[in-house]
């Protein structure tokens, strides 16, 4: 297991319980598993943040039969592992505590919402009159001798309950549950407020605190829509060809595979599928985040989500409702949540500590002055309510996670799917990239270029052998020589292949070897002379020599031969991406290292680095001696690895990031990858590190102005310049700040990645 695997699930330091996340908590589930037979998906309208987190913990953590919890804030949903026979239990635990949970489908298209609309429209008109209660309560009392007067505490009376009951509540069941959090902190405040007679004050706080809450709610939707709004693009019915050779509109969670589905011209394609007829030009934008639509033709692979613009196409379904890659990379995008960016970790830690810090100095603050005669009971209690508002660490704990989930939201969005957080923070920090060459430096798409016959086969056989041998490997030279060859293939009896040396196989009894020149030494020593003997015709010119000219001109050479003899050469060559060498450029011009890390030979490797621009180059790899290339490095910074084949994933893993070119047609790389680049465009790279440098940015700034908030009304406060109204306004109008300089991510426009698609 690589390094970056090993340390995934938990942190140096870090509590058992660990700490709250907006989104989706870090959970104990896999360490569980294997107790736990059975699973209840639950959608809690009132869980917002991680305050009702911690509490629900607190609830059913030491409930019978409950072994984990997962909690998906973000979309409102508990999963609770149990064994339980009954699960009644646990839904009058979340009653008691004022969290009712509905059931839900395991489906994850069934899982998130809003808030109901009668229960925000519900919400509005208590805080309206609440507000207008208070409103008045204040003015009454500004005007009038009496700030205690009959009318003035009715009116503020009328606020409390309207505007904040539920905030009553919660503080109640709070402190039931010793549970310190921002609810049983304003609802000390507020009763401590009423106690030493500052009515309309109260009033006004808690009014203040309800409208900021609906307003944080509606803010975070937001970050709900950027995940859930990657699903929207699949429409939810599709026109499905009938045994009646009639065309049906149908419900897409009733299609099944093989299945024929029409999509019309500026329809959306409803599902993944393999075109049967039809020519038309694609969008794929939601999945790739190219904005230059594809020709697709019979035999072509289509995605749902992906825009048809030109022509009427049917696909054969190949991929149902919940398997699509848009609900893969919707899935993974909201899995990728639960992967806490190391800025999230230590924003929690310090919340955790600094929450009690505050509630114990502000306790001082109400009692020491009185005592020593160094201020009034009024003052010094009225002082200490203000501190406790201070007291919650609420914008401090938001300001990470939506930060993050809209950068990872953003680029998905533009075809970068990000598995985590934390590959998001670490993307600024590389240092050195390594990148394979055949498929991601150039278009891994060979062909053909030259033939040459060395014993008694003609060019033809010699091809025909090589083609034929060939057809049973994956490797992108067998399909330049497969392509090469329209002919018969001969039937090869025990094959076998080496990703890294070549075939082999017997033909009418006779045993061939096709490959490169270290496969040729090491299957004879006859062999291994005939490289330097010379070529028939040529004068002193040796096979060595010929291979290294073909190579000179960056060519992969394979050789064909027996047992006994070099039967015959064939040279391929591959074409370098127009795309990679901005992106080598770009890399280049942000002070990163590159390497290249290939398995083809020497020659072809430095021709393909010097024509890109890369000095450091390793060729003829095995697969282990890519990953210990990657060790090798690991240790001097954050490393990041580039690769497109199965070959690459040892190196992949070992690597700090793990990148995966052209993911959209490999499953592989979408599963294996930490972050899967989903077109065959390695200039979404540069464009990873710069959102990743955007993001912290964002990032730092909301930890600043939050923690720069906090800092500045403890010094107002202690020298008496500040007041609970103020005190709450600062506070949750910090918060409400930071959720949108976090959302403006959403918004982020790279001016370098325009400018390069316009070139």
């Amino acid at each position: 297991m690589s390094e970056k695997n090993s340390c995934s699930c938990t942190h140096p330091g870090q509590p058992a319980t660990p700490p709250s996340s907006l989104f989706i908590s870090e959970i104990d589930a896999e360490h569980h598993s294997h107790t736990a037979k059975q699973q209840i998906k639950l959608q809690i309208h009132n869980m917002d943040c991680p305050t009702e987190e911690k509490l629900i913990r607190q609830c059913l953590a030491s409930l019978p039969g409950v072994v984990a919890l997962d909690f998906d804030l973000l979309q409102r949903v508990l999963t609770v592992h149990h064994n339980l026979t009954e699960t009644d239990a646990i839904f009058t635990q979340l009653q008691k505590i004022g969290m009712p949970g509905q059931l839900l489908a395991a489906s994850p298209a069934n899982q998130g919402s809003r808030h109901p609309p009668a229960t925000l429209r519900k919400q509005f008109i208590l805080m309206a009159v609440a507000g207008i209660a208070a409103l008045s309560s204040e003015i009454l009392a500004w005007n009038s001798p009496n700030e205690a007067s009959l009318s003035v505490i009715t009116l503020a009376i009328i606020a409390i309950l309207t505007g904040g009951i539920t905030t009553l509540k919660k503080g109640w069941i709070a402190l039931r549950h010793l549970n310190l959090n921002i609810h049983l902190l304003m609802t000390t405040a507020v009763i401590g407020a009423v106690a030493i007679g500052q009515w309309p004050e109260a009033a006004v706080v808690i009014c203040l605190f309800g409208v900021a809450e609906m307003l944080e709610a509606a803010s975070l939707d937001r970050a709900r829509d950027a995940i859930t709004g990657l699903m929207a693009h699949a429409p939810d019915t599709a026109n499905i060809l009938q045994a009646d050779k009639q065309w049906q509109e149908t419900p897409v969670s009733q299609i099944l595979l093989g299945q024929i589905l029409r999509a019309r011209t500026g329809e959306r394609i409803a599902l993944d599928g393999i075109v049967e007829s039809g020519h038309s030009s694609v969008n794929q934008a939601a999945i790739t985040g190219e904005s230059m639509p594809l020709e697709k033709v019979a035999g072509d692979l289509v995605y749902a989500g992906t825009l048809n613009q030109s022509g009427n196409l049917e696909i054969r379904v190949t991929s149902l409702q919940s398997d699509t890659l848009l609900a893969r990379i919707a899935r993974s995008v909201q899995q990728a949540q639960s992967q806490r960016a190391p800025t999230q970790s230590l924003v929690d830690q310090f919340a955790a500590r600094y929450t009690p810090a505050v509630f114990i100095f502000a306790m001082l603050i109400a009692v020491l002055p009185p005592l020593l005669g160094a201020s009034s009971w009024h003052d010094s209690i009225y002082q200490a309510l203000v501190l406790l508002v201070i007291a919650c660490p609420c914008a401090l704990v938001i300001s990470t996670p939506v930060t993050v989930v809209s950068g990872l939201a953003l680029a998905a969005k533009r075809g970068i799917l990000i598995k985590g957080g934390l590959y998001l923070e670490q993307g600024r920090k590389l240092t050195l990239i390594a990148l394979d060459k055949t498929g991601t430096l150039t278009y891994g798409k060979p062909s053909v270029t030259d033939i040459l016959a060395l014993g008694p086969l003609s060019e033809q056989d010699v091809l025909r052998i090589a083609a034929s041998l060939e057809a049973g490997s994956q490797h992108p030279v067998a399909h330049a020589v497969l392509a090469a060859y329209s002919g018969e293939l001969a039937h090869v009896n025990n094959f076998s292949s080496s990703s890294t040396l070549g075939v082999t196989g017997e033909i009418q009894g006779q045993r061939y070897y096709l490959g490169n020149q270290r496969m040729l030494q090491e299957t004879s020593p006859e062999l291994k002379v005939a490289l330097n003997l010379a070529l028939p015709g040529t004068g002193q010119e040796t096979l060595q020599l010929r291979i290294e000219q073909l190579e000179a001109c960056s060519k992969t050479v394979i050789l064909l031969c027996d047992t006994h003899q070099v039967l015959g050469l064939l040279a391929v060559s591959d074409t370098l991406r127009v795309s990679s060498k901005i992106a080598i450029q770009q890399l280049q011009d942000m002070g990163i290292k590159l390497l290249m890390l290939t398995g083809d030979n020497a020659h072809t490797a430095k021709a393909i680095a010097t024509e890109i621009g890369i000095t450091d180059v390793r060729s003829e790899l095995l697969p282990e001696e890519k990953l210990a290339a990657i060790a090798e490095f690991s240790a001097q910074g954050i490393i990041g690895m580039v690769g497109d084949g199965v070959n690459d994933a040892p190196a992949l893993a070992r690597a700090h990031i793990g990148f995966a070119m052209g993911a959209a047609g490999s499953d592989t790389a979408l599963e294996t990858a930490d972050v899967a680049l989903m077109q065959d465009d390695l200039r979404k790279l540069p464009e990873f590190i710069r959102l990743s440098k955007r993001t912290a940015t964002i990032l730092w700034q909301n930890i600043a102005f939050a923690i720069g908030i906090k800092v500045l009304f403890f010094a107002l406060t202690l020298t008496g310049h500040s007041s609970m109204w103020m005190a709450v306004f600062a506070d949750t109008g910090t918060s409400l700040l930071v959720i949108l300089n976090g959302l403006r991510l959403l918004t982020y426009q790279d001016d370098a990645a325009a400018g390069d698609a316009v070139s």
